[in-house]
Order: structure tokens, then C-alpha cells, then sequence
């Protein structure tokens, strides 16, 4: 199988892909230089976890829960904090930090299987909804969650899943390096063949890719 590839804009981190996607799609990249000037407004805010309530959940269990913190504020401290120390060389200068928890349980203590799955859906529609806002997120997995559990008093129905970083996109010419060259650099995806799991009937997947 081959696939065209066809530029979707001409941002310089704009995605190559087989066919054409929405901008909000295409251009959106997770930048470690961002804005120390530039504030998140509450309009923003909301916007941006709006988005993640309407996401879709199983069962509209809707499990997700969000602890947003602007830079300059005792919460963001704390939850600067918890970040690896890769992460805390950059992180700083963003608009805000956002703790991202997935509800695991209910009341009653039942297990929620898809929790961190509905999770990462509405993170997502966040990230997606913040491109509109001419905002960047980037997502961060190097954090300490036992500790961020423990310093927001969550209880254990909530699971730490995610840190986000906030705000809007800065040249990146006072990165350290690497972060500096990973600004620069363009974006890689694993080619889309490589992605497809075998079909019982393989021809399906050819006339996918080549309609």
C-alpha cells in the first residue's frame, strides 16, 4: 500500500498526511517554549474544559475531573513541584498547569474499566478546542501522581493520569538544549500501513486508503 502525502497547510509543523485534515488538527504540535507573558483568561479556560465535558464517556459515566492552576499561584506551585525534573526546566513558563484524574470507581467501589480511556478522550477535545483558542497544550506523563494525589488531597477513586501545560507558543530561543532542537524540528509519524492491524479481508484496507 502507498499513500500520496499532501500538506494540510503551510505551518512549519503543520502534519503530512495521506489526505487533507482540519487545521485545528493538522497544526496542532505540543511545544515546550511557551509564552511567559501571556495569561489564560477565564473565558479560555472555559472553553478549553467545555470541550472535555462534551467528550464522549461509557455510559456518560463522563469520569474525567480537572484541576486547573495558573502560573503565579500557590496551585501551580504545588503542582510544578510534582513535574521530572526534564519537564520542570520548561514547564514554568507556561499559562497554566492543569492536573488531569480519571474517577477509577464509583460510590459503591465498582471498578470503571474505561475510565482512563473517556480520560484521554476529553483531553483531547481539550487539546483540540485550545488550537482554536490560539492556545498550545503539551501533555505530560514525567510527573509524580502519588505525590500530586497526595498534595490536592484527592482520594483513591482518582487517579493521577496526565499534567498539561498550558499557553501560548513561544520561538523557543531560550531553550536549553535538546528542547531547543526539538522545537525546530519537523513532526514524524510512524507511516499509516505500519498502523493497520491484519483484516480478514485485506483488500478493504487497500480501497480505504486509495479512495
Amino acid at each position: 500500500m502507498t499513500t500520496e502525502s499532501v500538506p494540510t497547510a503551510s505551518h512549519h509543523k503543520s502534519a503530512s498526511t495521506a489526505r487533507p485534515l482540519h487545521p485545528l488538527l493538522a497544526q496542532r504540535w505540543s511545544p515546550r517554549a511557551f509564552d511567559a507573558g501571556s495569561a489564560l483568561t477565564g473565558e479560555q479556560a472555559t472553553a478549553l474544559l467545555e470541550a472535555a465535558r462534551w467528550a464522549p464517556s461509557a455510559n456518560n459515566s463522563q469520569p474525567w475531573r480537572f484541576l486547573l492552576a495558573r502560573r503565579g499561584g500557590a496551585a501551580f506551585d504545588r503542582l510544578f513541584a510534582t513535574l521530572a525534573a526534564g519537564n520542570q526546566v520548561w514547564a514554568g513558563e507556561a499559562s497554566a498547569l492543569v492536573l488531569v484524574a480519571a474517577q477509577v470507581h464509583d460510590a459503591d467501589g465498582t471498578p470503571m474499566p474505561w475510565a482512563r480511556y473517556d480520560t484521554g478522550q476529553a483531553v483531547a477535545h481539550l487539546s483540540t478546542q485550545a488550537e482554536h483558542e490560539g492556545l498550545a497544550v503539551h501533555q505530560l506523563g514525567g510527573f509524580d501522581a502519588v505525590r500530586a494525589a497526595a498534595a490536592f488531597g484527592l482520594d483513591e477513586s482518582l487517579a493521577p493520569v496526565v499534567v498539561l501545560a498550558v499557553g501560548s507558543r513561544a520561538t523557543g530561543e531560550g531553550l536549553p538544549e535538546p528542547f531547543a532542537a526539538r522545537e525546530r524540528a519537523p513532526r514524524e509519524r510512524q507511516p499509516l500501513d505500519d498502523l493497520l492491524l491484519s483484516a480478514s479481508d485485506p483488500i478493504d484496507c487497500e480501497l480505504a486508503l486509495s479512495a
